[in-house]
């Protein structure tokens, strides 16, 4: 362990190296699509327009979810976790395979986490609203219906077992 990293978490691994690999590649993707705006001519709005805005945050928020936690997309995430056990409505708990201070280890704790994945698909998303803006708004129309319809879902099973109990 580095003099850096053990003076940070003493005794306890954490994978900071992973965290930086993924920043590393947060500021690659972040380049890339500037690199493509500026090739193609595409600049970014001066002001996003709000119905973007709503659009983009409920798309990311599913798309999100679907890769840190739905058991559909488990395949991508198999090389980095294990899997423990289900967490309902089509989600899955599972946790970190690799050692604690491993590259594998922060990314199995970025590709498990929503919250951490929200900046990626957040600026994936803005990145194509600049770059392919209808298609971008086709599929994050898509996700955003889908997660209403996970709110619906929800609710009206939360309002049959208020009926019946």
């Amino acid at each position: 362990m580095t003099h850096a990293a053990h003076g940070y978490a003493g005794n306890e691994r954490r994978p900071l190296g992973g965290y930086l690999a993924a920043m590393a590649a947060f500021g690659g993707l972040a380049a890339a699509l500037s690199a493509a705006g500026r090739a193609t001519g595409r600049r970014a709005p001066e002001r996003p327009a709000l119905a973007d805005v709503v659009l983009v945050s409920i798309a990311t928020h599913k798309l999100s979810r679907l890769l840190a936690k739905d058991a559909v997309t488990s395949p991508l995430r198999a090389p980095f976790v294990r899997y423990v056990e289900p967490a309902g409505d089509g989600e899955l708990n599972e946790e970190v395979r690799a050692e604690g201070g491993s590259v594998r280890h922060g990314i199995a704790e970025l590709v498990t986490c929503p919250f951490c994945l929200a900046v990626w698909v957040a600026t994936g998303l803005t990145g194509g609203l600049v770059l392919a803006p209808r298609l971008t708004r086709l599929g994050a129309t898509v996700l955003t219906a889908t997660t209403v319809s996970d709110f619906l879902q929800l609710a009206y099973d939360a309002a049959k077992r208020g009926a019946q109990g």
